[in-house]
């Protein structure tokens, strides 16, 4: 799986009607780093992505894009259990 954060950042803040300098003010860190982040050109340090996910009111799987992963993953256990149980 490709790590594609900066855009996950950006489609996020677009989301929610929010600027750069609005994202950064927030988290302390310059709008130059979100545009960094944005552009592909750098990720955030470890220690900001608690405050990123926090500040869109996701999960850092979301994130991350690991939500719908977990979704099929679980959807499928939900399958064959029921099958399992229609077959007894």
């Amino acid at each position: 799986m490709q790590l594609d954060l900066g855009q996950k950042i950006r489609e996020l803040r677009r989301r929610d009607g929010r600027t750069q300098e609005a994202l950064a003010e927030a988290i302390g860190v310059t709008s130059q780093a979100v545009s960094r982040w944005e552009a592909n050109g750098g990720y955030p340090d470890m220690e900001m992505i608690p405050s990123i996910a926090n500040y869109f009111g996701i999960s850092i799987d979301e994130l991350f894009g690991y939500d719908d992963e977990r979704t099929k993953r679980i959807d499928e256990l939900v399958e064959k259990i029921n099958e399992y149980l229609a077959n007894k």
